[in-house]
């Protein structure tokens, strides 16, 4: 159950932040992105917190639903980005593929090793090729590419201590039940 749960909100967050690039935050200049601040006085296009999301539950569903189910939802969501914001589609969708194969490949790697390490790396590694690669295809620039990479490194690092806080909890459960 929860595998689909997270594949689901896998699926969800990528239409979502398509969305709110168009629709959320400030509007800087015609035909820019929508963007919200990120911290130390940097701003990015609004969905780079829901992209974030998104890498981490990509790697969340490879663990619980199999390397198959994850590159099949990978597959989708490049779909879903045409369908959500024709406007950005084919930086959205090639900024997306990209960025999710190389953290499937990053945290395929990693994940034996350490899981948290895994979805830290592919996390970060993923959202700065994303964000590099979206910037330039939608905006012929990379002007926001610090704010994104703020952003999604915060998510990334956040989802890495949630997974590691989950997995100790769940080792001192099982382990007060022996």
């Amino acid at each position: 159950m929860k595998k689909y749960l997270a594949l689901i909100g896998y699926l969800l967050t990528i239409p979502v932040a398509n969305w709110m690039i168009q629709n959320i935050g400030t509007q800087g200049f015609p035909d820019g992105p929508h963007t919200i601040p990120v911290g130390f006085g940097y701003q990015a296009p609004s969905g780079v917190l829901l992209i974030g999301v998104a890498l981490a539950l990509r790697d969340y569903v490879q663990e619980k639903a199999g390397r198959n189910l994850a590159l099949a939802a990978i597959a989708v969501g490049i779909c879903l980005s045409y369908i959500v914001n024709p406007a950005v589609a084919t930086a959205s969708a090639a900024a997306f593929a990209v960025s999710e194969l190389i953290d499937f490949a990053i945290y395929t790697k990693i994940r034996r090793r350490n899981k948290p390490a895994a979805i830290a790396t592919s996390g970060i590694i993923g959202g700065v090729i994303d964000s590099l690669i979206f910037l330039q295809i939608a905006f012929g620039s990379t002007m926001f590419w610090q704010g994104q990479v703020i952003g999604k490194t915060a998510v990334a690092v956040v989802a890495a201590l949630m997974f590691k806080a989950y997995r100790d909890l769940s080792n001192r459960l099982l382990a007060s039940k022996n």
